[in-house]
């Protein structure tokens, strides 16, 4: 899983050691993994991608964020938030996580994978807002698309801290050409300037993460990881339900205060100015 291109192995692993099923929908992409399953005293819906050669379209292969990744999606979480509709505890939805982007594809962008994206995002964000604890546990990659679409919604994100896991806006080389520098140049500016790195544990140091846990066998879910991985989710859900379904939390950490303090100031302001119209 050295590049961008590498098959999102993780992300199936995970989603079936946590939900004993492949999440196949009868009527949907072979890419798109859905299933409920116990998390602790409860049942959970549980979200994910995987590769399918067989995809209808060839850029979503690999386990990106496409037409009908998007567009499937976002019909199984309103199915979720209707039958849900009347009851007081929202069953919680946890996206599994190892996606290398959103599918670059002039098909995609002809049909318009932007609704696509945009209509999972905000799925996403009226689950969390009515009260669905939404966890986004990040196994793999979460980059550009597929981090806005599966983990930017979450009350929180729980990432693996491994070397294969990555969170950025986009890739090094991607990164490398469109700033002119090369990419031993983004490593030497990564250890200033943390926003730039690109380990995993730099990210963690923004304030994003609920939390970032060491898994002894990433690749391959045994009883024991699964076990604490379980366990991590379920306090995850705990936390969310205790707190406001908004997404102010991720400015309130530690890290947020050391590294973020700069844009902490300039929303203040802005809803400063906001209130004062």
């Amino acid at each position: 899983m050295s590049d961008s291109t590498a098959t999102a192995i993780r992300g199936r692993a995970w989603f079936e050691a946590l939900t004993g099923s492949n999440g196949r929908l009868p009527d949907g992409p072979g890419s798109l993994m859905v299933a409920e399953a116990p998390l602790g005293g409860e049942k959970a819906v549980f979200v994910g991608l995987a590769p399918d050669a067989k995809a209808r379209f060839p850029r979503v292969r690999n386990a990106e964020v496409g037409l009908e990744e998007g567009f499937y999606g976002t019909r199984e979480l309103r199915k979720v938030m209707e039958q849900d509709a009347d009851k007081a505890v929202k069953r919680p939805i946890i996206t599994v996580v190892d996606s290398i982007s959103q599918a670059y594809g002039r098909r995609e962008e002809l049909v318009g994978i932007h609704i696509a994206a945009a209509a999972i995002i905000a799925a996403f964000a009226e689950a969390r807002m009515a009260g669905h604890p939404v966890i986004a546990l990040i196994v793999g990659r979460a980059v550009s698309g597929s981090f806005l679409t599966l983990c930017a919604q979450a009350n929180h994100m729980i990432a693996f801290d491994d070397p294969e896991v990555l969170i950025h806006a986009m890739y090094q080389d991607a990164a490398a050409r469109i700033t002119k520098r090369s990419v031993a140049e983004l490593d030497e500016l990564g250890k200033k300037i943390v926003p730039m790195a690109y380990d995993i544990r730099s990210f963690a140091k923004l304030g994003g993460l609920y939390r970032l846990m060491d898994v002894a066998h990433p690749d391959t879910p045994d009883e024991s990881t699964v076990s604490a991985v379980r366990a991590a989710l379920e306090e995850a859900v705990d936390d969310a339900r205790r707190a406001p379904p908004t997404l102010d939390r991720r400015l309130e950490t530690e890290g947020a205060r050391q590294y973020r303090h700069m844009s902490i100031a300039v929303r203040d302001k802005m809803t400063a100015q906001w209130n004062a119209l």
